[in-house]
């Protein structure tokens, strides 16, 4: 009887083996096709909660939230987000079209749902594997609270 349990589990470790071995044959690590529905829910799942977490840990404390903050993060965002972001932070250029997982639109739902804590954590630290770069060893955390009270602002301005 217990050689007869081996022998299930054993055909039953094959059978993955084989189905995940097959599935990795068929896979493609090609950036051109759009992702399927379940491969973007699950990774945007991953991201928000690694950013969630991330972004508990504590941050340094920004510059005031006015309109100075956010026209000089305007600025910054000309120079260091716009050339896959678009020029309006809200139309992904065709490198930001190219890439993999897709650039948002910085006005979209999507990244407006993310507290500033979070936008400021993913502007300093980047995303791995995602083509999002870090900005902390280029811009300053207060220029990087500007990019995020600039991005913000974004999900407040009429759409052009």
């Amino acid at each position: 009887m217990c050689y007869k349990g081996w022998l299930i589990a054993a055909i039953i470790i094959v059978l993955i083996i084989v189905a995940a071995a097959l599935g990795a044959l068929r896979a493609s690590i090609s950036a051109l096709p759009e992702p399927g529905a379940f491969e973007t829910s699950m990774a945007t799942k991953a991201k928000d909660w690694y950013i969630g977490r991330a972004a508990r840990e504590p941050l340094p404390l920004g510059p005031p939230n006015n309109p100075a903050g956010v026209t000089a993060g305007s600025a910054l965002f000309g120079m260091d987000c716009a050339s896959c972001h678009g020029q309006d932070g809200r139309t992904p250029t065709a490198i930001g079209k190219s890439m993999y997982p897709r650039v948002p639109g910085l006005g979209s739902p999507e990244v407006q749902s993310l507290s500033d804590r979070e936008l400021f954590w993913v502007v300093r630290n980047g995303i791995r594997l995602s083509g999002m770069p870090g900005f902390a060893h280029i811009d300053t955390d207060e220029q990087i609270w500007q990019l995020t009270y600039y991005v913000r602002s974004l999900g407040t301005q009429a759409k052009k």
